[in-house]
């Protein structure tokens, strides 16, 4: 499918704690002429969004349906626990999923971690709605929190800190569209998060060079007139004086 009526405008949505400065930046110094709209989107609804044609790509994290979804991976999150800053795991540099055994650890409703077996820790007695809310129920010493660790930086406070653990399962971030909707635009923005450059053979068609003009030929040099005198005559010298006779 392409993009025959030249559309107004691109929506790119994007869940919290992704970034899409530099991507948005590389768009717009190639095409500026087709604005790139960001639309801020919960994590548990992104991929809703791009099946409702709530914009056509997204950057969601997995999972995300591969039978109506397309996914390019784009790159791997360290899992962190978010702590009290005067708790005791925070003098560890790193912990282990054991670790968290005796501790109620908040599961937010919009959590996008798979965990194969068991989460760890024990669970409270009710899930909040977000991770912002969970944030502020482990400000609160309610529980602790294991999130993607740009989610702890977005929600970074000075009563909290935040350790890596070792052996939870990490967060993948993707670029996802609809499948049946893989426009000129989107293979654009394929390239674009793919480093790929504007002369790629990939993506939207770039448009031809204009051929360059053939420089005119230089009129041929007439030979200039010879002097008039005798033919084969030395050329004229300087005068100079007679020599001796012996």
């Amino acid at each position: 499918m392409t993009d025959t009526d030249g559309p107004s405008s691109f929506r790119l949505a994007y869940v919290p704690g992704v970034t899409p400065t530099k991507w948005v930046k590389v768009w717009n110094e190639r095409l500026p002429q087709v604005p790139l709209a960001l639309v801020a989107v919960p994590a548990a609804a992104g991929a809703q969004l791009l099946l409702d044609g709530g914009a056509e790509a997204g950057l969601v994290r997995l999972p995300v349906d591969r039978t109506s979804l397309s996914a390019i991976p784009l790159y791997t999150e360290v899992t962190v626990v978010v702590i009290p800053t005067e708790h005791a795991l925070a003098a560890a540099t790193e912990v282990m999923a054991e670790d968290l055994a005796d501790e109620i650890v908040l599961h937010p409703l919009d959590d996008t971690l798979e965990w194969s077996g068991a989460r760890p820790g024990l669970p409270a007695l009710e899930r909040p709605a977000t991770t912002a809310d969970a944030v502020e129920l482990a400000a609160a010493g309610v529980g602790v929190l294991v999130v993607p660790q740009s989610l702890a930086r977005l929600h970074h406070r000075k009563d909290l800190t935040y350790r890596p653990v070792a052996d939870a399962p990490q967060s993948q971030v993707v670029l996802s569209w609809p499948q049946d909707n893989t426009t000129d635009l989107v293979e654009e923005l394929i390239g674009i998060v793919r480093g790929r450059t504007v002369n790629s053979s990939r993506g939207r068609a770039q448009p031809a060079p204009e051929p360059k003009q053939k420089a005119k030929p230089k009129p041929k040099q007439q030979p200039k007139p010879q002097p008039a005198g005798r033919r084969g005559s030395p050329k004229p010298g300087r005068r100079g004086k007679p020599g001796r006779r012996s």
